[in-house]
């Protein structure tokens, strides 16, 4: 029906381990791509470049260009951005198709789909954050299982990338979970609210409208990110990543690369500095302490750290899985990831 609308200390450690080890990993490439950077840099008097960026208002590329701005990263970087607040991502997109933005945020399938059509875009890694299903504490929905028969609310429509994955790894387990649960579409704030209000029995949201109803109480049941595996991923994949066009790119490589390099040190800062969250805080929309906490804690675990070459292999096994559950509503006529989709000219990668 469809309405519009066991850990053990072991496993911990080892997850930690990980995770420290992709933490060193990726402040190695940022160490690549900061020399790069300070020998571009060293000649006397160069102006800096500017870079256009299209931005949803309320989005987190807001947060990582405010930290950009209070550390003076961008200065460093050689770079002047010129800032254009959008309300949604498909306003970004309509700007790049105008060639009014040089950058916007966007995701690998979208971009395949572009080159597909003629748009030579490409795509770098910005983080692997992704949606989650999410049930109040006391709810007696325990497994994935369990949410048949039940109402579940999805964000982001029909052909939403974590609904499709979702439904992909419940059906290797027998369930159609679209005609098996009462499914309602509807925009991510309206999704939250309902959640909040208890309309729905679950939902399915984007990870900081998971974030706030994680910091009301409400129960993580499944991130998307746990489900990757099984559908054929070896690691955390990022979904969402900065786009541009590949010719603006190879033209202004230099550029593009110390862009990367600044996003990568405000990065690493987020992962390192409370104090830095404390200055972007009024973006959030909120002063609670504990969801601010949770969109801190969720925005960190979110910051790639694999090369590359791993991202671009595990989003083509998942761009598959895409493909055949969401036909060609979803990718046009790319029927697998276009080549050309990541990109490769950044020292250290």
């Amino acid at each position: 029906m469809r309405i519009v609308l066991k850990s053990t200390l072991s496993e911990e450690t080892a997850h930690k381990v990980m995770r420290a080890f992709g933490v060193i990993r990726a402040l190695g490439r940022t160490f690549a791509l900061a020399t790069t950077l300070a020998l571009t840099l060293a000649a006397p008097g160069r102006a800096a470049d500017t870079i256009r960026l299209a931005v949803q208002k309320t989005g987190t590329f807001s947060w990582e260009l405010a930290a950009i701005r209070a550390s003076g990263l961008d200065k460093e970087a050689g770079l002047s951005l010129k800032v254009t607040e959008l309300a949604s991502t498909e306003a970004g997109k309509i700007a790049m198709r105008a060639g009014s933005a040089d950058i916007i945020l966007s995701d690998w399938l979208w971009v395949s789909r572009e080159r597909a059509l003629g748009a030579k875009l490409t795509f770098y890694p910005y983080s692997s954050a992704l949606g989650a299903v999410m049930v109040p504490a006391s709810s007696p929905i325990k497994t994935l299982a369990d949410l048949k028969g039940r109402k579940l609310a999805v964000a982001g429509g029909a052909i939403d990338k974590s609904w499709l994955l979702l439904q992909a790894s419940m059906k290797q387990d027998g369930i159609d979970l679209k005609s098996e649960a009462t499914i309602a579409y509807g925009a991510p704030p309206l999704i939250a609210a309902k959640a909040l209000d208890g309309e729905m029995e679950a939902s399915l949201n984007f990870w900081n409208f998971c974030a706030q109803l994680e910091a009301k109480g409400f129960r993580r049941l499944a991130g998307i990110e746990d489900i990757l595996p099984k559908l054929g991923a070896k690691g955390a994949v990022s979904a969402v990543g900065y786009v541009f066009d590949e010719n603006w790119a190879a033209s202004h490589r230099d550029a593009v690369a110390r862009f990367i390099t600044m996003t990568r040190r405000a990065k690493d800062l987020l992962v390192t500095s409370d104090a830095a969250w404390d200055k972007i805080a009024p973006l959030t929309g909120t002063s609670d302490a504990a969801m601010l906490k949770t969109y801190r804690d969720r925005y960190r675990d979110g910051i790639p750290r694999r090369s590359i070459d791993d991202e671009e292999k595990d989003a083509r096994v998942l761009y598959r899985v895409l493909a055949e559950i969401g036909g060609r509503d979803l990718v046009g006529p790319a029927a697998e990831l276009d080549p050309g989709t990541f990109y490769h000219a950044v020292p250290g990668d």
